[in-house]
């Protein structure tokens, strides 16, 4: 349950056996079925997710319409970072895509072990280094590259989503509609 985290953590720093130990404890297993709202719009989000199986949604809503913002998968960190952080209102939700095994933390649990284990505080900080490249990343890529472009990128990267997630939800986090990913696609294939 716990190997994915474990294999995560060390790509960043090395804990011991026993600073292990520690976070095991820190954290609950949970599973939750697909479509659960792990945290909703308007309400503060008290907990951050490991996602050790399964797929989890970030999104907004505007205009009765929903726009993907993000998908994490297997091995990232998952929350309404926002509001967790804050420990204010999110303006986001966080949704199941498919049945999942959380290893669940809550704010107060985090705080508790950035005091006992001092690493974590390292390890928060590439995390949220990595976090925010990664919003840096697709930022940039609303900015200077095509519909086109974004979905060979996400494609390349990120492929395996393309069997998993419905590809409305997809076209919404690449900023186009269904119908423009769908010719895109096919012109793709055909290439």
């Amino acid at each position: 349950m716990f190997t994915g985290l474990f294999s995560y953590i060390d790509q960043i720093i090395p804990f011991t056996a026993a600073e292990k130990a520690i976070l095991e404890s820190a954290f609950t297993f949970r599973q939750v079925p697909k479509k659960f709202k792990l945290s909703e719009e308007g309400k503060i989000a008290r907990e951050m997710y490991f996602v050790v199986k399964g797929l989890v949604r970030l999104y907004y809503t505007k205009d009765g319409g929903e726009i993907t913002g993000f998908i994490f998968k297997e091995n990232l960190f998952a929350s309404s970072y926002d509001s967790f952080l804050r420990q204010t209102p999110g303006i986001q939700t966080l949704e199941t895509l498919e049945d999942c095994d959380l290893l669940v933390i809550s704010h107060n649990g985090l705080n508790e072990l950035y005091e006992r284990l001092p690493k974590m505080q390292v390890l928060a900080r590439k995390v949220a280094e990595l976090r925010f490249i990664n919003v840096q990343l697709i930022l940039s890529s609303f900015i200077l590259d095509s519909p086109e472009e974004r979905y060979r990128k996400f494609e390349a990267q990120h492929g395996d989503l393309l069997l998993r997630v419905p590809h409305h939800l997809i076209a919404s986090y690449l900023g186009i509609t269904p119908v423009s990913m769908s010719r895109i696609r096919k012109r793709n294939t055909s290439k």
